[in-house]
């Protein structure tokens, strides 16, 4: 795996291999960002991968190498509120209360009635190796990632942004995420909640991710579902969910709009 560093990532994320890593402020990296590192270069040697680092500035090779030789200085950096690394929601940082899992409409109505969020290669039953061969694993993410059930920061579009991937079979344009989008339904959780999951993991680039499955009546903080499906899920959210699960217009003009709109109703219901 190669870690390139630079400030003029659109975003940061994981294609093909290669984790487009972008500080909030580069050329400086805070602590909390040098902890992502720290992490990141963990979880990929318990995988067995070896992990290069490029970047234009050896200022900044430097400093990440000191953080690498010297765990304990940045393990225990607190989470900050808001994180700067990407500015492209409303909020201009993702803010880090809640996580969010996303998924398609129908794939929603299949959690609802086994009550859990299931890892993709047990959800779909199939390995991982067959599960990366298809066409809608396009980012070609490394095998265990299948293991896991991944989460974004609560204000992210990150988790529609799939779905509307999913749904087209390719990357969305700037179209579908206006007039043709189309939002999934999105399983909102307590960060902290979940960091104490006996099976939470942190690879450094996920803000959580939780390997094979994750309870909903136990983890659940609430969940969004469009209101037009109202009908639809109704009959099938179990009794002990009912009072955790809303559902809301979607009146938005784009999917960053909706974001929003579905953020600040989790904040205050």
């Amino acid at each position: 795996m190669i870690v390139n560093i630079a400030g003029n990532h659109e975003y940061p994320g994981i294609w093909d291999s290669v984790y487009y890593f972008k500080p909030s402020d580069y050329p400086n990296i805070t602590d909390w960002e040098l902890r992502k590192l720290i992490l990141f270069f963990d979880y990929e040697k318990r995988h067995n991968r070896e992990t290069t680092i490029v970047c234009e500035n050896n200022d900044v090779i430097q400093t990440v190498n000191h953080a690498l030789e010297n765990p304990e200085l940045f393990l225990s950096t607190k989470k900050p509120d808001i994180i700067t690394e990407c500015t492209a929601c409303k909020q201009k940082g993702c803010l880090t209360d809640y996580l969010c899992h996303g998924t398609e409409i129908e794939n929603a109505k299949l959690i609802f009635k086994c009550g859990k969020l299931l890892s993709s290669v047990k959800a779909r039953n199939k390995s991982a190796q067959e599960l990366a061969e298809e066409p809608r694993a396009a980012s070609i993410d490394p095998l265990d990632y299948f293991d896991y059930i991944m989460m974004s920061w609560g204000n992210c579009i990150a988790c529609d942004s799939l779905v509307m991937e999913r749904m087209l079979g390719r990357f969305p344009n700037e179209h579908d995420f206006s007039v043709g989008f189309k939002p999934g339904v999105r399983f909102y959780f307590k960060y902290d909640i979940i960091e104490n999951h006996k099976d939470f993991a942190n690879d450094g680039m996920h803000p959580a991710k939780v390997k094979n499955e994750l309870v909903l009546s136990e983890y659940l903080n609430c969940c969004i579902i469009p209101e037009h499906h109202k009908v639809e899920f109704e009959g099938i959210v179990p009794s002990v969910l009912a009072d955790r699960v809303f559902y809301i217009k979607n009146d938005c003009t784009d999917i960053w709009n909706w974001t929003e709109k579905v953020y600040d109703f989790v904040c205050k219901k």
